[in-house]
């Protein structure tokens, strides 16, 4: 049977009425409280250690993000660690609550298509994470201005920016994955687990799994072994595969765009240095052409992911 009308109808009010629950639930204020008192404490020890280079350091800012101090990691770090809970949390029983609530069938009574439903669903997700990581960049202006003295410059605020909208991506892959297994699976304890299973195998193993791989793949040189040197090929896949890891994606993207200094992401030749002047600032621009291919990364697998889902959705039972 064909629909009639736009399948986007009541998109907005699917969207309006999950971000109200979104802000307004406990479980988000404990992912919120958590997620503020742990960057609290890294700008914290990011804020003492510059005090001693405010008249130094050029991108003193952007060093507020990426500067730590023992035992805590810096603030993109905690960052790159938190985000996919709080993804995760708001996620995983997005559709399945539906399903054991008997709502849904009632909601899909209503003139709302499923395509609207999940994707105000998913637009409602990313619209409460933006709001929540803009409330946590706005912190650290407001800390950096309140506790060194310095005005950021309009560079530094770019910088800080593009942070902000690659640490949205970030999230929406890991809400895209999170709604998936909401729908694949109808138990939300089962979901939640097994996004949380993914997390802890991309975020930890993977990272020590790649290497090891890509020795498989391409055997060590025992030439450059003698010199103390990784084989490029080696290199060069050891990296592909990191990259499968939106983990290290994100990590990579931080590095170009808040650290000036970053030329390169991957292994560097020698030709690739000449005319280069070592530790010289890149422009913003070829910055984020360096982070470019990580950032279309993390945005390819949101819509994968969100297809996925939408497709499984699609051929779904609602009835039962």
């Amino acid at each position: 049977m064909r629909r009639e009308g736009s399948p986007f109808q009541g998109l907005g009010t699917v969207a309006l009425k999950e971000l109200s629950d979104n802000l307004s639930s406990a479980r988000m204020f404990v992912l919120e409280l958590l997620i503020v008192l742990t960057a609290l404490a890294a700008l914290y020890g990011a804020i003492d250690n510059l005090r001693q280079n405010t008249a130094e350091d050029p991108f003193l800012l952007l060093r507020l993000f990426t500067v730590d101090r023992a035992p805590l990691p810096s603030f993109v770090a905690i960052l790159g660690f938190l985000i996919p809970l709080m993804a995760i949390g708001l996620g995983f029983d997005s559709v399945n609550s539906e399903h054991n609530r008997r709502t849904l069938s009632r909601i899909l009574a209503q003139p709302i298509y499923r395509d609207a439903l999940l994707m105000g669903k998913l637009v409602a997700g990313l619209a409460t994470l933006s709001i929540n990581l803009a409330a946590l960049w706005l912190m650290v202006i407001g800390l950096g201005l309140i506790f060194l003295g310095v005005p950021p410059g309009g560079e530094e605020i770019a910088r800080s920016l593009a942070f902000l909208v690659v640490a949205i991506f970030y999230a929406g892959v890991w809400l895209a994955l999170a709604m998936l297994l909401s729908i694949v699976f109808r138990s939300p304890a089962t979901a939640a687990l097994v996004a949380l299973g993914i997390w802890l195998f991309l975020a930890v193993l993977w990272p020590m799994l790649a290497p090891a791989l890509a020795q498989v793949i391409a055997p060590p040189d025992p030439r450059y072994a003698e010199l103390g040197l990784q084989t490029p090929d080696t290199a060069i896949w050891a990296q592909t595969l990191s990259r499968l890891s939106p983990n290290h994606l994100f990590g990579e993207a931080m590095l170009a765009v808040l650290s000036p200094t970053t030329r390169s992401l991957g292994p560097v030749f020698i030709d690739q240095l000449r005319g280069a002047v070592m530790g010289a600032p890149l422009p913003f621009g070829e910055s984020l052409i360096i982070a470019w291919p990580q950032t279309v990364a993390l945005i390819a697998g949101t819509i994968v992911l969100f297809v996925a889902g939408y497709i499984v959705f699609q051929r779904q039972e609602v009835r039962a």
